[in-house]
């Protein structure tokens, strides 16, 4: 069974764009969401729950079904544990055809690309402030602040909240140049 599936999005905000496409290829079933947020998406819960072997979901554009890369990556995988297929019109994307690279590995890629490039660009810019003197995380305690927190502990004359109150040095804080 060919099965519709519409989302408000900038560009179709009626989803008249995307109704006429999905007639044109005679889905025999559309759904429709109310909205474009990501959120309390009925429709497409309601669809997957329903959706049977061999049955093929169009869309208009994959951003219409999916939120994120990873989000297209987990409804792909539980579009094909149920036998079934996605059909993306703008992109020529078609799951049931088996030429080529099979378009769910390739957005698997696609995700891995994504984390690499996130996590080597991240990776660059600590090393480039570290080179620049910057220090990262959360700033550390005046050491005038921490002797005088250790010293107050050591006297036990003093509550930790007493040594909070005067120090500004949390009790996990203390504990961990205790530690040390």
């Amino acid at each position: 069974m060919l099965i519709g599936y519409m989302r408000p999005f900038q560009e179709d905000p009626k989803c008249e764009i995307q109704h006429k496409s999905l007639t044109k290829i005679n889905c025999q079933t559309i759904f429709a969401e109310e909205h474009s947020s990501a959120k309390k998406r009925v429709q497409l819960k309601h669809m997957l729950d329903n959706l049977n072997q061999e049955d093929k979901i169009i869309v208009y554009k994959l951003f219409t079904i999916a939120d994120s890369t990873r989000h297209l990556v987990e409804l792909l995988d539980l579009i094909a544990k149920k036998g079934a297929h996605l059909q993306s019109i703008s992109e020529g994307i078609d799951t049931s055809k088996t030429s080529g690279y099979a378009f769910n590995e390739i957005v698997k890629h696609l995700l891995e690309f994504q984390s690499d490039m996130i996590s080597e660009k991240t990776k660059k810019g600590l090393l480039e402030a570290k080179q620049k003197g910057v220090v990262p995380g959360r700033p550390r305690k005046p050491d005038e602040n921490v002797n005088r927190a250790i010293i107050m502990y050591q006297s036990k004359k003093y509550s930790l909240a007493e040594i909070k109150k005067e120090t500004g040095i949390s009790k996990s804080t203390l504990y961990r140049y205790l530690e040390n």
